[in-house]
């Protein structure tokens, strides 16, 4: 009998103090984390994490709240914390069963510091049992932080160059109207002697005596009826005022002893024209007339329309329709600019006599760096209102990896023409350098014209985790911010093609090759490419001994 009693009584003390007992530490087993190991993107180190509490294990009476913590030596980074409770509290967190356990998904999100490229994720519990509070040993879950999307890349990008506008031949025309009474060709002393006629032959006179800085391309004379009259009357009288003109025309060429092409056409009654100024009149039923163009097609209909309109054909008559008797002289020709030779020579004897367009050009006609720079420099003194002198300055600072220098003379362009998309784009490269990721967009945001414009996205989206987006930003841009893009987004074969062909290879360049190796199973290739980097940076070398990139190859970045 006392043997009978015995053993139920054992059943219900291990009960009482099973349920009693403090929940005990948790395996890692129980946990999975996306990624299995942490990297940083877009600045930010996001995981999804799924754990279990396994069956019997949470008290139907308890309250658990889990903490990711992030931690490496000398800090830590906590996450947001989710709380679950036993079956037997009442409350608006996840339950999890006694009996059969619970599975559960959190999520966390660190902002990324340096530190934690060597660090490791674990979650901490804090368990509540009615008025008792107690911890159990942290889990550790995931090694941490794949930092290769914070490699400053963005140092050896290409800064925007303002281009000049340097033309050397410039086409240009000299005009003159030659104008007639109503159906008459004759042409009057009076026009002959007008002030546009006269700056016309001056002109004429001009380029053609003067063949090193001009050439004399033609002359087209173009001669108009207006367009009441009738058809066959102002195409007869059109044509003899093409053909007046013509004779005038070529006696003062002869007399000048100008030789040059004469082109010569006649436009019988000119619609297009009347069109025109009558648009750009106050005239009273300006919109009637303009309405009555558009509806009739035949030049006779049309003039009998607008004739019809009374209240104002004789404003027409006097102000519109005068103008269209004209025949109109254009002399076409070009303005030769100097040779390279005579504007570098111009640069080392007198820069005051260069334009700011021809100084800019200056610059391009060296690859001497020092060269380059006393030519920005000098227009900078001749023309200091111009922003892009200023601008390539910075250009060539940034290149030379003086970034502060470079983020001064963009401040300065910028401060000449805050719209110019070359300074807009540079000083939004300055501060992805500095880590200013808004800053940079807003920037960015006016960077539409810039020759480098797409490759700063490209490198502004690398920073915003957009790695797709990046890789279309850069297209063919053969840097390594680009192979950067395209390792982010998992095309090694891609990444390994742009850093062959990057221009001016660095330490970087090296290190991102061995980071496709590590990636792609590629053991020599990692060995290879972090002996580069050893020979032209040690710091940099040293660095991907804790780079968790390289947790496989610790023997060949040795």
């Amino acid at each position: 009998m006392i043997k009978k009693l015995y053993l139920p009584l054992v059943a219900l003390l291990v009960l009482a103090l099973s349920s009693c007992g403090k929940m005990g530490e948790l395996s890692a087993d129980y946990f999975t984390t996306n990624p299995e190991v942490l990297e940083a993107v877009g600045g930010k180190v996001p995981v999804t994490i799924t754990g279990k509490f396994p069956e019997k294990y949470f008290k139907k009476n308890a309250i658990v709240e889990v903490t990711p913590v992030l931690r490496w030596n000398g800090g830590e980074a906590k996450g947001q914390s989710a709380t679950f409770q036993g079956e037997k509290v009442e409350g608006n967190d996840q339950t999890i069963s006694y009996k059969a356990g619970g599975t559960y998904t959190m999520k966390a999100s660190f902002d990324y510091v340096p530190e934690m490229a060597k660090s490791e994720l674990y979650l901490d519990f804090k368990i509540k049992r009615g008025k008792k509070e107690y911890t159990i040993p942290s889990v550790k879950i995931a090694d941490g932080v794949i930092a290769t999307s914070e490699l400053p890349t963005v140092g050896s990008a290409n800064a925007a160059y303002a281009a000049d506008a340097f033309q050397r031949i410039i086409k240009q025309a000299q005009q003159a109207n030659i104008m007639f009474l109503i159906q008459q060709a004759n042409l009057r002393a009076s026009e002959l002697k007008s002030d546009s006629l006269k700056a016309f032959n001056k002109k004429v006179v001009e380029v053609a005596g003067d063949t090193k800085n001009y050439k004399l391309n033609n002359i087209e004379i173009s001669a108009y009826a207006s367009p009441d009259g009738g058809v066959e009357l102002n195409t007869g009288l059109a044509e003899k005022r093409q053909d007046n003109t013509e004779t005038y025309l070529n006696k003062e060429l002869k007399k000048g002893k100008i030789e040059t092409q004469v082109d010569t056409k006649y436009t019988a009654q000119d619609w297009e024209g009347f069109q025109e100024l009558v648009s750009k009149s106050n005239i009273q039923d300006k919109d009637l007339i303009l309405r009555v163009l558009s509806m009739y097609q035949d030049p006779e209909q049309r003039e009998t329309e607008i004739k019809n309109i009374s209240s104002v054909y004789k404003t027409l008559a006097d102000e519109i329709l005068p103008q269209l008797r004209r025949a109109r002289l254009t002399a076409n020709y070009d303005i030769i600019g100097r040779s390279d030779e005579e504007i570098n020579e111009a640069f080392d004897t007198d820069a005051k006599v260069l334009s700011v367009e021809e100084l800019l050009y200056a610059a391009t006609l060296t690859n001497d760096n020092a060269r380059k720079e006393a030519i920005y420099k000098k227009t900078v003194e001749l023309y200091p209102s111009d922003c892009r002198a200023y601008n390539n300055l910075g250009m060539m600072a940034y290149a030379a990896g003086d970034k502060a220098a470079a983020e001064n003379y963009f401040k300065q362009a910028l401060s000449k023409n805050a719209s110019s998309a070359e300074a807009n784009t540079n000083m939004g490269l300055c501060e992805l350098v500095k880590g200013n990721v808004a800053n940079a967009e807003t920037y960015l945001s006016k960077s539409t014209g810039a020759n480098t414009a797409n490759e700063a996205l490209g490198n502004l989206y690398i920073k915003q985790g957009q790695y797709d987006r990046a890789v279309n930003a850069f297209g063919d841009t053969k840097t390594n911010s680009a192979a950067l893009a395209q390792i982010l987004a998992k095309d090694y074969n891609k990444a390994k093609n742009t850093l062959n062909a990057v221009k001016n290879p660095d330490a970087y360049t090296d290190y991102l090759m061995a980071i496709v190796g590590a990636r792609t199973n590629n053991a020599d290739l990692v060995k290879s490419s972090m002996a580069k980097v050893a020979q032209k940076d040690a710091s940099l070398a040293a660095k991907a001994q804790d780079d968790r990139e390289f947790a496989k190859y610790a023997n060949e970045i040795k």
